[in-house]
């Protein structure tokens, strides 16, 4: 155990007379993590434990290192100190068994606005060398509710059709782990809803998620857990529920609920149902 945070959780069943012990190993652990650009230390000891299957939300204000530990993590940066393992691979070490077990979507749609959405997908799974490259496209535009506009150039999609459609190509060849760095920046309300269902039907299909995210509604709303990065350490860790339960009891008071203006807006344009 480091600095509080469990690392392993073990189950004892027991069936007639005989014990059966299983292990629950963090799809992601990280250990002591540091990271400085010349005198600025970014990360300074950071530890953090992924339960597999899980959405993990990672929350910071901009510059607390978020996308720094997602670098890391995905082996395009290294660290400095410390160590960090992901779908039991070290990250330092065997980067390439890694690399195999990841899919990474930045802040910023990584698809060819020339192609269309079916190209895009196609494109990808011909670069990972897999068969049926059609095939796999026509599944995930299905899942992905993108039938409609597969063959439209992905130029004129709108903002939360192309984070699915970004989604959708990292997810071609089924990784186990997908870090997904602040998804919803600059997506409208609604396209963040749209986003916000891609991430919980990942979940659901068992694949861990970290997700990285300036924003508390989206890491109360998506979050099994929820860590929170300050100047380069987690100061805090752990369900909603727990993170509520250090704050002091909250008064009873009686006021008048006003809504949101994200609940007018969705409910103005037809999408109240998902406010």
């Amino acid at each position: 155990m480091a600095n509080g945070l469990v690392t392993g959780l073990t189950l004892t069943l027991r069936q007639g007379f005989t014990l059966v012990h299983m292990t629950t190993t963090p799809t992601i652990q990280i250990a002591g993590l540091t990271k400085s650009y010349g005198d600025t230390e970014v990360l300074k000891g950071v530890d953090l434990a992924v339960p597999p299957g899980s959405i993990y939300a990672l929350l910071g204000s901009n510059g607390a290192g978020k996308t720094t530990v997602v670098k890391i993590l995905s082996t395009l940066l290294r660290a400095d100190g410390g160590t960090a393992h992901v779908n039991g691979f070290d990250v330092a070490s065997e980067g390439a068994q890694v690399r195999e077990s990841i899919s990474l979507t930045g802040q910023f749609a990584a698809v060819d606005e020339i192609l269309t959405g079916r190209e895009n997908l196609v494109l990808v799974a011909q670069l990972r060398h897999l068969p049926k490259a059609g095939a796999i496209a026509e599944q995930l535009l299905e899942r992905f509710d993108l039938v409609d506009a597969a063959d439209r150039r992905a130029g004129t999609y709108s903002g939360g059709m192309r984070r699915r459609l970004d989604i959708a190509m990292s997810l071609i060849g089924d990784p186990p782990v997908i870090f997904l760095d602040e998804p919803t920046t600059g997506l409208d309300p609604q396209a963040r809803l749209e986003v916000w269902s891609v991430v919980q039907e990942l979940a659901g299909r068992g694949t861990t998620v970290l997700l990285t995210t300036q924003y508390l509604d989206e890491a109360e709303h998506l979050a099994d857990r929820i860590a929170i990065l300050h100047r380069g350490r987690i100061i805090a860790d752990g369900t909603l529920a727990e993170l509520k339960a250090l704050l002091p009891p909250a008064r009873i008071e009686y006021v008048e609920k006003q809504p949101t203006l994200e609940e007018i807006f969705l409910a103005i344009i037809g999408e109240k149902d998902h406010a």
